[in-house]
Order: C-alpha cells, then sequence, then structure tokens
C-alpha cells in the first residue's frame, strides 16, 4: 500500500493537474490532494473503525477539525501542494497519530528523494533507519532558520512576514530558508540540517506527525508566545535547543490565523 500511495504522488508530479484553491489564491488543491487522502483514511478506517481523522481536505471540504482523547489519525495527503502543481520536488505525505491529546507517533515521506521520517514517543527518531539528532547549536549568528510564508498575502501580512526575516537576519542569523513544505523543513530540523523553524498559518496536520520526529530527535517544539504547543493554534517554533526557540520567541511578530479548531 506505500509503496502504492508514493508511486501515485511521483507519477502525478510529471502529469497535468487539476488545481483549485481554498482560503486564498495561494492555497491549493489537487485532485492528487482528495484521492491520496480518501485511500489514506479508506485503509487505516478498514483496520482502525473506531479511530477518529483529522485530514486537511476533509476539514477544508467542512469536517470538524477537533481533537478529542480518541484515538485519532492527522493527514495531510499532499504537503507542498504549490511545490507539486509547479513540479517542484519538495513533496510529503504526513500522518501522525495522538491517544488522549497526546501525540504518540509520526511519519512522513519525501516522495521524489524516497526519504521515510518516523518517530514514536519514548522510541527515537529515524530517517530510513539511520537516528536522527538536532543541531545543539544555541547561537543565532550561528544558526540556519527555516519558515514558510503561508496562505494570507495582504500587505499587512506580508509586512510582518518580511519583518520577522529581517529581524532574525539583523541578529545576525546565517540565512533564512523558505522550502514550500513545513513538513519537510521541519524534518530537516530533525536532522540536524538546521537549527530552527518558525511559522504562523500552519495547520495540525502539517505538524503532527514532525512534532514527534523533532521532540524524539532531541529537539523543541513550543508557541511562538514561548509557551507549551498548542497543536490547533496554527504557529509554532520548533529548534534543537530551547536557547534557540525562546530566542527566536522573543524576536518575531505575531501573525493571527484562526484556531483550527474554530473551523
Amino acid at each position: 500500500f506505500v509503496n502504492f500511495l508514493f508511486q501515485i504522488i511521483r507519477k502525478a508530479l510529471t502529469e497535468e493537474k487539476q488545481v483549485s484553491t481554498k482560503t486564498s489564491a495561494a492555497d491549493l488543491v489537487t485532485e492528487t490532494d482528495h484521492f491520496v487522502e480518501n485511500l489514506i483514511i479508506s485503509v487505516l478506517k478498514e483496520k482502525f473503525p473506531s479511530h477518529r481523522f483529522i485530514a486537511e481536505e476533509s476539514t477544508a471540504a467542512g469536517s470538524k477539525c477537533v481533537l478529542t482523547d480518541s484515538p485519532t489519525w492527522i493527514i495531510d495527503p499532499v504537503d507542498g501542494t504549490c511545490n507539486f502543481v509547479h513540479r517542484f520536488p519538495t513533496v510529503a505525505v504526513s500522518i501522525g497519530f495522538a491517544v488522549n491529546k497526546e501525540l504518540e507517533f509520526g511519519v512522513i515521506y519525501h516522495c521524489t528523494e524516497e526519504r521515510l521520517y518516523t518517530g514514536r514517543r519514548g522510541q527515537g527518531a529515524f530517517c530510513n533507519d539511520k537516528r536522527l539528532q538536532v543541531s545543539k547549536e544555541t547561537d543565532i549568528s550561528k544558526a540556519l532558520i527555516l519558515t514558510e510564508i503561508g496562505p494570507k498575502r495582504d500587505p499587512a501580512t506580508l509586512k510582518l512576514f518580511l519583518g520577522n526575516i529581517e529581524r532574525l537576519l539583523k541578529a545576525q542569523a546565517h540565512g533564512v530558508r523558505v522550502i514550500g513544505s513545513s513538513t519537510l523543513a521541519l524534518c530537516h530540523l530533525a536532522s540536524g540540517a538546521a537549527d530552527a523553524y518558525y511559522q504562523f498559518g500552519l495547520h495540525c496536520w502539517d505538524l503532527a506527525a514532525a512534532t514527534v520526529i523533532i521532540r524524539e530527535a532531541g529537539g523543541t517544539v513550543i508557541d511562538t508566545s514561548g509557551g507549551p504547543l498548542d497543536l490547533m493554534s496554527c504557529r509554532v517554533i520548533a529548534a534543537g535547543t530551547r536557547e534557540m526557540a525562546m530566542f527566536i520567541a522573543q524576536e518575531i511578530q505575531t501573525i493571527h490565523y484562526r484556531r483550527d479548531d474554530e473551523n
């Protein structure tokens, strides 16, 4: 099933796509997003009929996005849809699992590079069976920071977004990168290839699997206020060290998005 799923996405990358928009002109969805999501849910429902599901396209179509104590699968069928539409090969499938509102494990697959990232609470994080370890950098002047733009592109939001990048560059960060996939950016953090990540406007399906992987790789995942992560808040800071995460929390200004569980 897993190989079949990823073959679908790799094949679809090379083909013409039916593209539509959701919350903005930059928030895209394709027929592959819907097909892959339905396929994942149908297979999991057959094995776990009592479990609940939170999935990106189902939520966009009006399904409730509320995390309860029930065993819940949290699914992003194609993360990096804009990349996918343009055949830019940074595209992933992300599946997280929570029980009693506690994230238990996560799986993220980089479809074009055939990298499988996995993490299970208390059992470590891996990429293709190689154990992951975050960077232990605490100094912003030696850091590579990752972020994503988010779907809102109005002038006020763009001013805040660019202002946040300017603040980190003025703090002498080595660089700021945008790769178009929140889940894969977070996987790069878990592997030690970057030192921190922040974003406003991502969703619980972007965060669920990656949060487990980063924590199990020794990293920190918090709210942009510096407090504990709220999976439904549509904002996050992740870093290899708590010192780095807290420095970024103090530097950046908030970009407001509606919570996932308010949909």
